[in-house]
């Protein structure tokens, strides 16, 4: 079973059902929507074949709603892209008007006062850099430094210069709504520069009775540097590594990331490593040793999981790039230090009971050979305390919420199941046992390790080890 979870990002490349069933059957477990681009019917009906697509392949699959947050873009242009020439002239207006290779709009009003001549921007992730030629009635008059594709409303970077933009706009709260009524699991925020910046979300969410997961994506400078109060502010992270090579000094991106994967680790927080990961096959039908070897570095680092974003959104080949992360995946977890993660992660809080029962629950895989980890769980608490710790067998997590188990598939070495809801302590240990038997986790004879609350209906009170075979 790998470990490892796959965030697939679901574009023009890859929403027809075929294509989706194809990606499932190769491993992607959590689909992206970005909301950046497309309409919400149109994700509503992305969402709805995402489902039907893990229901015809048999394997759970999670929806991840990406919203936009503050960041400036550029508008739609025509025909979808455009290729910017080197040398040629660009012009960056407030005007709303179809952008073309010599004009574009852009999403905020008042650029023009704060952006000089000498300034430089950059389009698409940093491939395309713009100099501020000139500023005169309200537009930016710029050229182009380093040419090639752009695509409509795709982010402008501007990293030496302020801009006070709010941390949730009215039209992410629209998309938001949007998300909840099609049912998304999981909502990744885009460029949080603060904790603070989730309590809108958070009050959002609250006021719909939609209770999700929000994730932080961490790609601006401001949120590197408070990572540990973002990261405890957040239910995970994104290191989303294109804008934060924008905004940072490109050599200091690596360095970055280890930090913030090791304090996710080390909160038991989930995190996702994104952006260009296997870039060379949004063309190519393999990808580079050197991204190889970044998707491994990922891995040993401690990410949860590792995202595909124009590989499988517009790429020549999604499944292919699936399967290609999978197996990098399988490859590198039969080398990973389990007993250094076990002893570095997840370290818990004094009197934090569920906590210290999960390092102990990892600990016993080791000493007594257990061969997987079973947590009923009403919240997914415990599951996400036990997959922080890194143990080398599977964690098969038991709830009766749906919602619960689809959320539980971003986290590392952790298989979700829907059960029904045990009456008593032997039903449970039961129900345990006869699941990770199903699912071909064990074997008759085996051992495995259950963590439980008891009562069972209790949410939040993991008070039990017990080690049973099965």
């Amino acid at each position: 079973m790998r470990s490892t979870k796959i965030v697939a990002t679901v574009g023009p490349a890859s929403r027809e059902p075929r294509v989706l069933d194809r990606m499932v059957a190769a491993g992607m477990d959590v689909a992206r929507l970005n909301f950046a681009h497309g309409e919400p019917a149109q994700h509503a009906e992305t969402v709805e074949r995402i489902r039907a697509s893990a229901e015809r392949v048999g394997r759970d699959v999670s929806v991840l709603q990406d919203v936009p947050g503050p960041k400036l873009r550029i508008g739609p242009v025509a025909g979808g892209v455009v290729e910017l020439e080197v040398g040629s002239r660009l012009v960056l207006t407030p005007e709303p008007i179809e952008g073309d290779a010599h004009r574009v709009s852009v999403t905020l009003p008042r650029l023009s006062e704060i952006m000089r001549p000498k300034d430089v921007a950059y389009l698409a992730d940093g491939s395309i850099r713009l100099r501020v030629h000139d500023v005169s009635n309200g537009e930016v008059v710029t050229t182009v430094e380093v040419g090639g594709s752009v695509a409509s409303r795709q982010g402008l970077n501007l990293p030496n210069v302020s801009m006070a933009l709010p941390a949730v706009s009215e039209d992410d709260h629209r998309l938001i709504d949007a998300g909840i009524d099609m049912g998304v699991d999981l909502l990744a925020l885009s460029f949080v520069r603060s904790a603070e910046d989730l309590d809108p979300v958070r009050r959002h969410l609250d006021e719909r009775d939609a209770p999700m997961p929000v994730i932080a994506k961490i790609e601006k400078p401001q949120a590197a540097e408070h990572a540990e109060d973002v990261i405890a502010a957040a239910d995970g992270i994104m290191v989303a590594r294109g804008d934060l090579g924008i905004e940072l000094p490109i050599e200091q991106v690596p360095l970055v990331q280890k930090r913030l994967l090791a304090i996710a680790g080390r909160r038991a927080k989930p995190a996702i490593t994104a952006t260009q990961m296997l870039e060379s096959m949004v063309h190519s039908t393999r990808p580079t040793r050197a991204e190889v070897a970044d998707v491994a570095n990922a891995i040993f680092d401690g990410t949860d999981a590792v995202m595909l974003s124009q590989e499988t959104a517009v790429g020549r080949d999604p499944e292919g790039a699936v399967k290609m992360m999978a197996a990098i995946a399988e490859a590198t977890e039969a080398e990973l230090p389990y007993g250094r993660m076990m002893a570095e992660r997840g370290v818990a809080d004094a009197g934090d009971q569920a906590a210290t029962i999960a390092f102990g629950a990892v600990g016993a895989v080791y000493r007594l050979g257990l061969k997987a980890l079973v947590a009923p769980t009403m919240t997914g608490r415990t599951a996400r305390l036990l997959s922080a710790h890194r143990p080398n067998v599977p964690i098969l997590a038991l709830s009766m919420n749906p919602k619960v188990v689809r959320e539980l598939n971003l986290l590392w070495g952790v298989c979700a199941e829907q059960t029904e809801e045990p009456h008593d302590p032997l039903e449970l240990i039961d129900l345990c046992a006869r699941e990770a038997l199903r699912l071909g986790l064990v074997e008759p004879g085996d051992k495995i390790g259950i963590t439980a609350g008891v009562p069972t209906v209790t949410a939040g009170g993991t008070n039990l080890f017990k080690v049973h075979t099965v």
